[in-house]
């Protein structure tokens, strides 16, 4: 009899132990918060990378393509930098040539470069991504394309983007044009556009350049005085988002309203892409409400 009641009480003693084992594993299981709700954006197509892990964070039409407006200037940006033996402060003399291109195409986004004045490829870069000049495009286009006539040198440095475009991967990309003023075949998507900014992130200079509210430079002119050239960044995000750092905006008749973004907070970057959004507000809002969306998944 003693030996059945010992029995019983060791089946309840490893029932109980049992119990408690389950019921502490139950109470050690971390809860799994629910994943964010996507954001809807206005633009057609959409991409957000982490960039430090190029993890894929949110897609929309990500590898349909585009027209990039003005920020094809990214990539013309990219090519220049990665010049080999590049000088950042030798001078270029501003030609008639960027001026009337201006002039040509329906009063382009301008630096408002003044012929004979003489800026540094630094002053140039700031030119193309502040106010988006396509006369700075040119300039840099003319500088560091090869041949013996202009229309060589920018024909070749076109051909540079491209090849730069092929060595990043980026299979939905063509450039017909320094600026995105295209002719029919400047194309990318957001994936691409987003990896094109990741790379030229990379660059020291386009970060300073790009993360850049607004400046003013002291260019030399034609007279050998100086002029000061001021500048302010089309980038609304810039002072509105707490932690962005650039990167370019974009805008034309067909590509409509485009934004390259990126920010950082608690050590983490979020970079993307908007493309064919509806108005410079609207480009603004959905850039927000990805990087809102990033940071939480990212």
């Amino acid at each position: 009899m003693k030996t059945g009641i010992k029995g019983v009480r060791r089946v309840s003693a490893v029932t109980i132990t049992a119990s408690a084992i389950l019921a502490g594993a139950t109470l050690t299981t971390p809860a799994h918060a629910a994943a964010p709700p996507k954001p809807s954006i206005v633009a057609k197509g959409g991409y957000v990378m982490n960039n430090g892990t190029g993890k894929s964070l949110f897609t929309k039409s990500a590898d349909t393509r585009r027209s990039t407006g003005s920020t094809t200037k990214i990539m013309t940006a990219r090519v220049v930098l990665a010049q080999p033996n590049l000088n950042l402060d030798s001078k270029v003399t501003v030609q008639k040539a960027y001026s009337d291109y201006i002039v040509a195409n329906n009063y382009a986004s301008s630096a408002r470069l003044i012929v004979g004045d003489k800026v540094t490829v630094r002053q140039l870069l700031y030119g193309l991504m502040l106010p988006s000049g396509c006369d700075a495009a040119y300039a840099l286009a003319d500088k560091f394309g090869k041949g013996s006539t202009r229309s060589a040198r920018v024909k070749n440095f076109i051909g540079q983007m491209n090849t730069t475009a092929k060595n990043l991967n980026l299979k939905n990309t063509h450039f017909d044009s320094f600026d995105g003023i295209g002719h029919g075949a400047n194309y990318s998507t957001p994936r691409d556009l987003t990896k094109l900014a990741s790379s030229a992130m990379k660059y020291s200079t386009f970060r300073t350049v790009v993360k850049t509210k607004s400046t003013k430079q002291k260019v030399v002119t034609k007279s050998g005085g100086y002029r000061y050239m001021p500048w302010t960044n089309t980038n609304n995000l810039l002072g509105s988002y707490s932690g962005a750092i650039g990167v370019k905006t974009g805008s034309g008749p067909e590509a409509k309203y485009c934004l390259v973004f990126a920010a950082t907070r608690n050590g983490k970057t979020v970079i993307g892409t908007v493309l064919t959004s509806s108005s410079v507000n609207a480009r603004t809002s959905d850039a927000k409400k990805l990087l809102d969306y990033g940071f939480k998944v990212a």
